[in-house]
């Protein structure tokens, strides 16, 4: 199976990683320098006029878009095996996310706010796709996806290796300024829609609420997402 990655920097970051790119397509006398690494590591490249690139493939390519292997996710016995718990890593798990753009963007400030993996399910849920790729800008490849059949017993899993769960709730009582950073840590977000399902909700440690003033009470689900990840950050720097 492969899938088609667009643009530049998800193209520099799938060169640097050890990803298999079948082929590569550009526009003609474009993108240079990824061209040239492109032929050092022996890729096919297909050259196209603008017009001809721009009819097969739609939306935001930067003129280039390499087809690679698909991404791989991981069970959560080989995230466990290779996490170490003394450093109190921080997890991400998405309840109800189904849109690519929301999911990539979520890998985006995961990566660079020292997420090591975010766990999904395999049902009634986003998967890895291109548009995730392209979103993510290149995080991707270097964030652990963990697909998980049942998110309740993950849950339950977690807690039993040391981690404490946190929810998001916009009728939360304890704010997300509140949360303890001092353990291993889930954190629960859940979809601008729907927010987490009532069971994850009533099976975390305890939900947390985003502090608002305005009038509008809910938060796009990765905008969420990166203002609770950052600030665990902040806490633990």
């Amino acid at each position: 199976m492969s899938i088609k990655i667009y643009g530049k920097n998800p193209s520099v970051e799938i060169l640097q990683s050890d990803k298999k790119i079948f082929k590569a397509f550009v526009i003609e006398n474009t993108n240079q320098d990824i061209v040239l690494k492109l032929k050092k590591k022996n890729i096919e490249i297909k050259p196209l006029s603008k017009h001809d690139f721009k009819k097969q493939f739609l939306g935001n390519h930067q003129g280039i878009v390499l087809e690679i292997e698909d991404y791989k996710t991981i069970n959560l016995s080989e995230f466990l095996n290779k996490i170490d718990l003394t450093n109190n890593p921080l997890i991400l798990m998405l309840d109800g996310i189904t849109d690519p753009h929301n999911f990539g963007a979520i890998i985006r400030s995961a990566e660079a706010g020292g997420v090591k993996g975010i766990i999904i399910p395999k049902n009634r849920s986003v998967k890895i796709t291109g548009t995730v790729a392209k979103v993510s800008s290149g995080a991707i490849e270097y964030v652990d996806i963990i697909e998980v059949t049942n998110l309740r017993n993950t849950l339950d899993t977690l807690k039993e290796k040391g981690f404490w769960t946190v929810g998001t709730d916009l009728n939360a009582k304890k704010s997300y300024r509140e949360i303890d950073v001092s353990t291993p840590l889930v954190l629960v977000i859940g979809s601008e829609g729907k927010g987490i399902s009532k069971l994850i909700k009533n099976n975390v440690d305890y939900n947390v609420k985003i502090d608002m003033i305005g009038k509008i009470n809910s938060l796009n689900a990765s905008v969420s997402a990166g203002i609770l990840i950052f600030e665990i950050l902040r806490k633990k720097l």
